[in-house]
């Protein structure tokens, strides 16, 4: 979550039905991501290259575009990233993400 956003689907309707989950969810994305040792654009990255090694096509391209919006991560930032995915996850994960991204780069 970057400024209040979260990106899965069911948050919204955490928020509108269980606020108390939702603000354990706000303050745990705060604990998380706190820029103490490791500074927000690079925990991008890490997230960029978990969601990439699962193979969540929403996820990845989500944290893409983010990273590239947020902290003008560049494209050869993240296919850095891929190949780490490639190393760890394998080939269908390594494409999956080079797909999205050539996705993006089109749009």
């Amino acid at each position: 979550m970057k400024d209040g956003v979260f990106y899965g689907k069911g948050v919204n309707k955490v928020k509108r039905e269980y606020p108390e989950i939702y603000e354990a969810l706000v303050k745990l994305d705060e604990a998380v991501f706190t820029g103490k040792v490791l500074e927000y654009r690079t925990q991008k990255l890490v997230a960029l290259g978990i969601t990439a090694a699962r193979s969540d096509e929403t996820a990845t391209k989500r944290q893409m575009i983010s990273g590239m919006n947020e902290f003008n991560i560049t494209k050869d930032e993240i296919v850095d990233v891929l190949r780490v995915v490639l190393l760890t996850a394998g080939m269908p994960a390594f494409n999956k993400g080079m797909r999205i991204l050539d996705e993006i780069e089109k749009n």
